[in-house]
Formats: structure tokens, sequence, C-alpha cells
């Protein structure tokens, strides 16, 4: 189970890694340049991390690839500047690597598949480097959105007296807004969160795609609207709109996604003009 995140702190996006940390109680740290140099300025004091005796960023990126036991790379197509160096200094060190291209993969499969990752790989001390506003203006908010899922479904698959937060699983979900209660509801979240890509791919899916579109979203929906714990108003509403009395939580889950697709299709999808 994650106990630590590690940041360098330099972008926004690193910084909203941080503040994903912090809102859920997850310990964080990582390396920066001397003076708390960042390329958004001066580093805030509530990012406890540590300086280093250099003004020399790559030596940071190194020792925060060194002090974890795995190494997430968020990016938009292919690597450069410090996202490939960090890549090149985990393969360097032995440590685990994911890189997860979010041109190529929809947010919440990113999710589902980062923390399955951590699970096989028994990655408690994770590096999160990811791209800068530069190359994406939304790149702070997706990746702050991936790694909170990522926490939230490591938490969710803990045990109940499991300590990774300083606060306790029960604490935790006491301090999540309540879940849906209807589909429509839980659809409205889901596109709250989507990037504009994810929502035009999934508009133009077949029907039969969308059970690969299952396999982890399925998993996020389960967790992050806590079918597993006991969300019986969801589930009645999935049995409503299907109209299966029997309904178990995998099929409310396909309720969810086709629901979604249905809806994205009126507003996302490409049509052909002739």
């Amino acid at each position: 189970m994650i106990k630590k995140i590690i940041s360098g702190g330099q972008t926004e996006t690193d910084q909203a890694v941080l503040d994903i940390a912090i809102k859920l109680g997850c310990s964080h740290g990582g390396w920066i340049p001397k003076g708390r140099m960042a390329k958004t300025g001066t580093l805030p004091g509530k990012y406890r991390l540590k300086e280093m005796p250099t003004d020399n960023y790559s030596e940071c990126i190194e020792q925060n690839v060194k002090d974890s036991k795995g190494t997430l790379i968020i990016s938009y197509g292919k690597l450069s500047g410090d996202s490939d160096y960090a890549r090149k200094m985990t393969l360097k060190h032995k440590r685990q690597l994911l890189g997860i291209d979010l041109n190529q993969t929809i947010a919440f499969e990113a999710a589902s598949l980062i923390k399955d990752w951590i699970q096989l790989r028994h990655i408690d001390v994770l590096y999160v480097i990811g791209p800068s506003g530069d190359i994406n203006p939304d790149a702070g908010k997706h990746t702050a959105g991936i790694v909170e899922g990522v926490l939230i479904l490591d938490l969710m698959n803990a045990s109940p007296d499991s300590n990774i937060t300083d606060f306790s699983k029960r604490d935790y979900f006491g301090k999540l807004p309540g879940p849906p209660k209807t589909v429509n509801q839980a659809v409205d979240i889901l596109i709250s969160k989507m990037a504009l890509k994810d929502k035009v791919i999934i508009a133009n899916m077949t029907y039969g795609e969308l059970v690969d579109l299952n396999s982890n979203l399925g998993a996020y929906i389960k967790n992050i609207f806590r079918l597993r714990f006991g969300n019986d108003e969801l589930m009645e509403s999935c049995r409503f709109v299907t109209k299966n009395k029997k309904l178990n939580e995998d099929g409310a889950c396909v309720a969810i996604i086709e629901t979604l697709w249905k809806r994205l299709r009126k507003t996302h999808k490409i049509r052909v003009v002739k």
C-alpha cells in the first residue's frame, strides 16, 4: 500500500500531486534545489520537501528516484526533458517504472492500471513526475485527478485498521462527499472529471468496445461510488434502469458505463459531414 508520495515540486503538476497527498493525509516528501527554488518560484513551506546543496534539479530527480520504490511518469506523448531524465535514472537505479501517456489512455483507466501496478510491485513509496502546464494547461488537473483516484482505490483495498494515512479508513470516508444515489448522478460525476479527449474517445466507441472499457473503469466505479460498501440507493437505481431486480455490483457498473456512453454519444460523437 502507498505510504508516501514523492514529488520534485517544480511545476504546477508536481505541486498538484503534493496537494492531493496532503488532502488525503498521505505522507509526502522529495528533494528540491537549494533555496527551495521551483519553476513557479519559491516553493511554499506547506510542502515538506528537503533542499539539495545544489541548484541542479537533475540531481534532485535522481535523488527522488533513489528514495522511492517506483517512478510514475505521466505524459502527453513522447517523453522529453525532466520526465525522460527521470525515466533514465529509474532504469539506472533499478527501480520500478510505469509510464502513462494520456494521449493513449483514458484517465479512469490510468488510475486502475496504476493501482494494479502498485500492488503487483509492492510499491509503498511512489515518485510522481508529470508534464508542465506548457505542454497541456490541464496537466495539473489531470495528474491530480489520477493520483487521487489511485490513492482512493489503494485505500479502498486496505484492511479497516490499515494506517496508510494520517486518519483511519472510516474517518476518511466521513470526509468524502456523499456518493451518488442515482445512475444519472453517477454519470454527472464521471463527466465532470473527464478530459474532453476522453469524452470524445468514449463517445466514438462501439457498443462492443465497452467491454474493454469496463475492465478498468468498472473497478474505478465500484470503489469510488462505494458499490462494494453498501450504496444501496445507487444499486436500486441501476436495477430500475436495467429492469433487473437481481443485478449485482458488476452489472451496476455496466449500467452506469452504458448510460455514460449513450449520453456522450449525444454530445461528443464525431459526425462525418458529406
